[in-house]
């Protein structure tokens, strides 16, 4: 490389550590670690377009150590997507474009939001996926219009992290040879040295996963790193590993290959030891020579001919293969679900009883054929989560077609690896028994977070589990999910409300939806209807204008409840049902809408739900009652545990006479 590169690469150096400085608080040791790595990989390797982050033939770049978002904020001032100087000198500050970590749909050029090690990780096979996906179903000869490399750089954590490792045996399973993985080996952890707790030897575990292993011994020598990117390429059946060996903190005479480099400024007197060790021009903060925004421009020009180039080749395909084309189009078409709003078949079904797992993969088959976007599968519980596509293929490394996934049991990195597909403009989704979903929680956070469509099936979802007992049946996950803000968590009550919970998931542009659901046998209710999208509603009402008291419920226990009306008609007491398939959506409605519902001067009610009470209270009140477990379930049949907890429609009676003395 030549002296221009080296003084571009110390200009990611000297942005960070002085966007550090600034903020007084941050992590400097990778940034200043990994500049000659990222400068190789974003200036030399990979294929981008500042003037244009959207570009669908883009290479991938996720950081998924997060910390280090000043290297990642000074790769994008320096190639010019849109952060200035300004932008950097507000580095973690109230309302700036340069987070603490990077935030997907804030900052221009973030791929994902990391920080969670591990996570970015995971995101990326499933950005490799997708890519291998569209490629197997679009690409024709002359004519690769999905062509490009996911990158993720992450450190020691990342490795350490148990998601890394279920992800990376997955992408070597499935032969993700679009996947280069790089690994910043500093032997460096907050603690002291890497060997206090992590002495294993990852080439070798990244061996047995299936993947290309390689070693840059001397992770600064741009050379090197260049070399082993090209013969990552090179392999076009293996996901490769390049583990690059660095010193954290580097150029800082006084911090480099320090644990106090990790996370603090690197001081005033270090800032300045740092300029003048690099030789650099002046010691003013931010400063840049010319000659460096000039090289990075003139790379940014080749990335926008790059694009340009494959504009040219992809307006081509479109002219040869009007019908594939479409076939792009509708796959990442977001409101593509739309129509089945009023389309009769798809509310169709047959008026029997049936556990909403069932009836949820009827509406998966037939949602699938109106989003042809749809990608994904379980974590090896398909048969009881009913959740494959009928018809369709399973993505495999021989057929990379398939929309079906085999996950394995990996929930944590399934959920990750859904992230990633639906961040490339899919629609993932996954699934697992409602109890697993503590295994997915940080993943769906960061969805929340990234305000992302991903779909969770989580089935199984009370006390209703049975035999299996307490350690597979949920009781606080539910109010676990309700937590979470920008989540839809939707728990139905019959056919009708699954099929609108998947209309509501498959239709959503920002927020990611949890569809959780019965093992058992629920009957159709005759008062269920396309409300169940507005969260709430009146199922079952009172003869009186005013009831009263209010049955509110979600999921089995609605139709308990419909039972306890009608034993409460008999003497005397006349009730509303209402049920409540996703909290967070019926707070989405009007104040008008809710009053209707839930009338405020209707202060009896009474909440029923085989699980926690965490959440009821906003809806009952001080003069309210819960029908709600206290405390785990048991080992017997599903019938037996619901009488054994209280949940029949002769206890929901003495719970509304309770409320009404």
């Amino acid at each position: 490389m030549s002296n221009i590169d080296q003084k571009s690469a110390n200009a990611i150096r000297v942005l960070a550590a002085d966007a550090i400085q600034k903020a007084k608080s941050g992590h400097p040791g990778l940034p200043l670690g990994c500049a000659d790595i990222a400068y190789t990989l974003w200036g030399k390797e990979m294929k981008h377009n500042p003037k244009n982050p959207d570009w669908r033939n883009r290479d991938r770049f996720i950081l998924s150590g997060g910390h280090g978002s000043a290297l990642l904020y000074s790769l994008l001032h320096l190639f010019g997507y849109g952060l200035t100087k300004e932008d950097l000198a507000s580095f973690r500050q109230m309302d700036s474009l340069t987070p603490g970590h990077p935030e997907y749909r804030h900052t221009k050029g973030v791929e994902a939001t990391t920080g969670p090690l591990g996570q970015g990780m995971a995101m990326a096979v499933g950005m490799a996926m997708s890519e291998a996906h569209m490629a197997a179903k679009y690409n024709k000869p002359g004519f690769p219009v999905f062509d490009h490399y996911t990158y993720v750089l992450g450190g020691d954590g990342c490795m350490m992290e148990g998601i890394s490792n279920e992800a990376f045996s997955l992408a070597g399973t499935l032969g993700l040879s679009k996947l280069i993985v790089i690994y910043d080996s500093n032997k460096i952890t907050i603690e002291g040295s890497t060997d206090i707790a992590f002495a294993e030897d990852v080439v070798k575990r990244f061996d047995a996963y299936g993947f290309q292993t390689i070693v840059v011994e001397n992770g600064h020598d741009m050379n090197a790193i260049a070399k082993a990117i090209e013969e990552a390429k090179a392999d076009t059946k293996r996901p490769s590993l390049i583990m690059c060996k660095t010193i954290i903190g580097k150029g800082c005479p006084a911090k480099e290959g320090s644990p106090k480099a990790h996370g603090e400024p690197l001081g005033d007197d270090n800032v300045k030891a740092l300029k003048e060790n690099l030789g650099w021009e002046s010691l003013d903060p931010f400063f840049v020579p010319d000659d460096v925004y000039a090289n990075y421009a003139a790379l940014a020009a080749e990335g926008a001919k790059a694009e340009e180039a494959w504009n040219k080749m992809y307006a081509d395909y479109c002219a040869k293969f009007p019908e594939l084309k479409a076939a792009i189009d509708a796959d990442f078409d977001l409101d593509a679900a739309k129509k089945l709003l009023d389309d009769a078949d798809y509310w169709k079904f047959e008026d029997k009883a049936e556990a909403t797992r069932k009836l949820s993969g009827m509406a998966l088959n037939r949602v699938k054929n109106a989003v042809p976007g749809l990608f994904g599968g379980s974590a090896d519980l398909a048969p009881s989560n009913i959740s494959d596509m009928k018809e369709e293929a399973f993505f495999s490394k021989d057929d990379a077609t398939g929309r079906n996934i085999h996950y394995g049991v990996r929930e944590q990195a399934m959920t990750a690896i859904a992230n990633g597909i639906t961040l490339y403009g899919l629609r993932g989704y996954a699934a697992t028994f409602f109890v697993f979903s503590d295994y997915t929680k940080p993943m769906l956070r960061l969805a929340c977070l990234m305000k992302i469509p991903t779909t969770m099936i989580f089935t199984h979802d009370s006390i209703g589990v049975g035999e299996d007992g307490p350690t597979h049946e949920p009781i606080e996950q539910a109010a676990m999910l309700r937590s979470l803000p920008n989540f839809h968590m939707y728990r139905p009550a019959d056919a009708t409300e699954t099929l609108a919970a998947w209309y509501s998931a498959v239709t959503s542009k920002e927020t990611p939806t949890g569809l959780v659901l019965t093992r058992q046998n629920l009957p159709q209710l005759k008062g269920s209807s396309k409300e169940a999208l507005k969260g709430a509603y009146i199922l079952e009402d009172s003869k009186k204008a005013t009831p009263d008291a209010i049955l509110i419920a979600s999921g089995s226990e609605v139709s308990l409840c419909v039972a306890a009306k009608e034993l409460l008609a008999n003497e005397g007491i006349d009730v509303r049902v209402v049920s409540m398939p996703c909290m967070d959506i019926f707070e989405e409605q009007s104040d008008d809408y809710k009053e209707k519902v839930l009338p405020k001067n209707v202060r009896a009610r009474v909440a029923v739900e085989a699980l926690s009470d965490f959440g009821w209270g906003k809806y009952v009140g001080l003069d309210g009652a819960t029908l709600t477990m206290t405390g785990f379930g048991a080992s017997a049949p599903q019938n037996l545990l619901f009488e054994k907890f209280g949940f029949t429609a002769e206890n929901v009676v003495a719970k509304v006479k309770s409320v009404l003395k």
